[in-house]
């Protein structure tokens, strides 16, 4: 497995030495605070709970969105940001401005599940043309059945759910879905918190939304998952070995933490959350129902966060890659 690699933007890890050296007894944060991706959450929020049963450590983990986690990141008001997408530019911008720099961490992988209502019996599988064409701004206030996404279907009212523009699950689906970043109708209910669409696709026969793996994992008994038509014209669903080998695509995606990368080099609190974290991600993602790295991977992972490198790999959003892709891409970047 190809050894994961982050364009160097920075380095700390000298300066954290020095400081270390010369302030051994710097204070500690009294409690960790984090913020970002709904997706995420579960992972981190799993995470949590066991490190401060281990540790005694407070953690707080809150829920408004990756934009919505970064401005709070920008701000210096969290430690770490949850995402479901990597940083923007313009929220680099904003780090940048305040004087925080960040380490970029992949935990983990998902699959954006399209879910349907369990007495939904006619779209067991859908093109993403189909999709386009019951989520694109043009489908506002025209696209309102069934039938008019797929003519042999009912006439059955369509009603929509999905995250709203906060979050790193509706800037990558409108990036591979709509092929425009944010461009969606908007006569949907959308809400960042995972559980109001979860319910609302549940209570509505005719509904369709769309939310991290996790979420329908937790949910299977109310929801149905959609088949998706992929690159090499079949349909498939998302899975553990589906998402590895590449074929559900175009929507698997990585996750990630950011680190504020100064609390990461010289806050205890904080270094020994990030340590559980990467320790435990392999384990905890799997048991709240997203893909792990494998351990070569999470190994490598590991020993790039011990650099302190900062920046980013990406400039957008990696669309319908595997994770042995995703690294390449990582290493092609540096």
């Amino acid at each position: 497995m190809q050894e994961f690699k982050i364009t160097k933007y920075g380095v700390v890890a000298a300066l954290a030495s020095t400081l270390f050296l010369t302030n051994p007894t710097m204070s500690a944060v009294d409690i960790v605070k984090i913020d970002g991706s709904s997706t995420v959450y579960p992972i981190t929020e799993a995470v949590a709970e066991e490190f401060q049963i281990e540790t005694g450590i407070k953690v707080t983990v809150g829920v408004s969105g990756t934009g919505g986690g970064f401005k709070k990141f920008c701000r210096g008001d969290t430690v770490i940001s949850n995402a479901s997408r990597p940083i923007k530019e313009k929220e680099i911008k904003k780090c940048k401005a305040a004087g925080i720099d960040f380490i970029e961490i992949p935990i983990a992988f998902d699959a954006i599940t399209v879910v349907i209502n369990k007495r939904n019996d006619w779209a067991k599988e859908m093109t993403p043309a189909e999709l386009k064409r019951a989520w694109e701004p043009s489908a506002q206030s025209k696209i309102t059945k069934w039938s008019q996404v797929r003519e042999d279907w009912p006439d059955t009212s369509m009603k929509l759910y999905g995250p709203g523009a906060d979050s790193g699950t509706f800037d990558y689906f409108t990036e591979a879905i709509v092929e425009e970043s944010k461009a969606i109708r908007g006569d949907f209910t959308a809400s960042e918190d995972d559980n109001v669409l979860v319910q609302g696709v549940s209570g509505d026969k005719g509904s369709l939304g769309y939310f991290g793996l996790a979420y329908y994992a937790e949910n299977k008994n109310k929801l149905r998952a959609v088949a998706i038509k992929n690159s090499d014209g079949k349909f498939i669903l998302p899975s553990l070995k589906t998402v590895m080998d590449g074929s559900y695509n175009p929507l698997s995606r990585p996750l990630f933490i950011y680190l504020n990368a100064k609390k990461a080099a010289f806050d205890p609190n904080v270094k020994k959350f990030i340590d559980f974290y990467l320790k435990h991600a392999a384990a905890l993602s799997t048991e709240v129902g997203y893909i792990p790295f494998s351990k070569a991977e999470y190994t490598a992972i590991t020993n790039h966060y011990k650099t302190l490198k900062t920046g980013t790999a990406f400039k957008r959003p990696a669309i319908g890659l595997s994770v042995q892709q995703m690294l390449d891409l990582s290493a092609e970047n540096q």
